[in-house]
């Protein structure tokens, strides 16, 4: 009974080592940054003593440099599953208190095993990234690690939901991990990521920047479109990822998870009938289309702060998760750009992916023009959206609301791409180009004769406006479904994708297309 005594004398003392592997020094001075613990993140991301830890007794096995003579408990990661919202997920924290967080080869291998738990369960696995990057003492061994990190992160891609969370640095190769998961957060004036730091851009450019002008939040949130959501403080953003995962399922077999709607399914919209300025070229803010229709008025934006002439984001209907895609007028009239197509061709495949389906509201004046698109590749980019939409074998529904212009409508989730309902309201305008320059086009000749050309070309607008400007011939050729009243949009949008929910769309056997990135 004594030696049974000692042991777990023994064991609790390791396992008190390992709970307290940094310094309370080192502690001390991340609580001075305004950070929390690997541990403490955990603690608050998980639901309340859901936590069981995974190689807690984990040490390196490194020799030379002075290794073998500090080797704490963990190696500078948290690892292993809990629950969220009463759902399982797994989970790694690194802990910066300990080699700064430096990724070697058992800190690595936690890692992986992490990720390999996760995904033969079918779970989400979320990662607490607060480290210093690859552990220079351990050298080629630290880069072959994140070899096979990178390896795991893209055959999990599409089959579990995959979170990255950057709570601290995340440079030179190990930025690659997260930017190949599914969605990425950062919190202001904390979190950066760079392939290389202020000095070396510096000594190589002789550029001057600040790590958070380089790499901070708000310039990958807004700039870069690296990163997905950006937060305001570390609580916040883990509260964030809480509400992200109520959207997703824990894999691609399964559905996005449902409630019960507190919101009343049949509620109508009167408020969207005033919605359009009189003046069918003034802007509007397309969030309040979005509001009305999704339940409690929530959204969960996604790039919110990037390419913001396009919204996108995970909302409610009837208590079934949808992914919601929107022209946002009052940012270059809601015109497609580069930055617009990719945004959106990369939530249609996430939500292709994670079973989500695809509502668009369509108010398109066509894609951006200019040489700096041009350069930039719309015509690439734009590819990208409609590869995207035609891929896509989730229930999808099209809703336009005024300008369906050009093929900026057609890579709006229109019929021809395999939407499996499109309706339009009233108001919607179904054009190859806008009625001025389609007047210009098609009267030239008159106009260059008339004595007053200016006088000629606004009746010959408002003539065109009258007789093709309108959904219903569209609603004749069965290019759309239906013409509603904007107020009814909800409960169209309740019915229909009620209906769509036992859609089977197989395709072809492949191994995979080839997208034009």
């Amino acid at each position: 009974m004594t030696e049974q005594l000692h042991q777990l004398e023994q064991l609790a003392q390791r396992k008190h080592e390992a709970r307290h592997a940094g310094s309370a020094k080192a502690v001390e001075r991340q609580h001075a940054r305004g950070k929390m613990t690997a541990r403490e993140r955990v603690e608050y991301l998980l639901d309340a003593d859901s936590f069981s830890e995974l190689d807690l007794l984990v040490r390196h096995q490194a020799h030379g440099m002075g290794l073998e003579n500090s080797r704490p408990y963990t190696d500078g990661v948290v690892t292993g599953f809990g629950t969220v919202d009463g759902r399982r997920v797994c989970v790694f924290s690194q802990d910066f208190t300990v080699f700064g967080g430096s990724l070697g080869e058992m800190h690595a291998r936690k890692i992986q095993k992490v990720m390999d738990l996760a995904s033969s369960l079918g779970v989400p696995v979320v990662g607490l990234n607060d480290g210093a990057g690859a552990r220079i003492q351990e050298g080629v061994v630290s880069l072959d690690m994140y070899g096979r990190i990178f390896s795991r992160n893209v055959a999990s891609s599409g089959v579990i939901p995959q979170i990255s969370v950057i709570l601290g640095p995340c440079a030179g190769g190990a930025v690659y991990s997260p930017a190949m998961t599914d969605f990425i957060f950062m919190v202001r004036e904390l979190s950066y990521m760079a392939i290389t730091g202020p000095e070396v851009v510096k000594a190589v450019t002789g550029e001057e920047v600040t790590i958070e002008e380089l790499g901070g939040a708000m310039t990958h949130g807004s700039r870069s479109g690296v990163c997905t959501f950006v937060a305001e403080d570390e609580k916040s953003c883990l509260d964030q990822v809480r509400r992200l995962l109520g959207f997703l399922p824990s894999n691609n077999t399964e559905p996005p998870p449902s409630i019960e709607a507190a919101d009343d399914p049949a509620r109508p919209a009167p408020e969207l009938a005033e919605l359009l300025p009189a003046d069918s070229n003034a802007p509007y803010d397309v969030h309040q289309l979005i509001s009305a229709v999704v339940d409690d008025r929530e959204l969960l934006e996604y790039f919110a702060h990037w390419a913001t002439n396009i919204v996108c984001g995970f909302a409610r209907i009837a208590g079934h998760p949808v992914g919601i895609v929107a022209n946002q007028p009052q940012v270059l009239a809601g015109a497609i750009d580069t930055d617009a197509a990719e945004k959106a061709a990369r939530f249609v495949r996430t939500c292709d992916a994670f079973n989500l389906p695809l509502v668009s509201f369509v108010d398109v004046p066509g894609f951006l023009p200019g040489t700096d698109e041009e350069h930039n590749g719309i015509v690439r980019h734009g590819a990208k959206l409609l590869y995207a939409w035609c891929e896509a074998e989730v229930p999808r529904i099209q809703v336009v609301i005024r300008d369906a212009y050009g093929g900026a409508y057609v890579v709006m989730n229109s019929k021809s791409l395999g939407a499996d309902l499109a309706y339009a309201w009233p108001s919607a305008e179904f054009a190859v180009t806008g009625p001025e320059g389609a007047v210009d086009v098609l009267h030239r000749r008159e106009l260059a004769e008339s004595p007053d050309p200016a006088a000629r070309r606004t009746e010959l607008v408002k003539v065109y406006r009258e007789r093709h400007l309108n959904p219903y011939g569209a609603a004749e050729a069965g290019f759309i479904d239906d013409v509603i009243a904007p107020a009814d949009t909800r409960s169209v949008l309740v019915r229909s994708l009620d209906m769509l929910r036992s859609k089977q769309a197989p395709q072809p056997r492949r191994k995979h297309g080839n997208v034009p990135l």
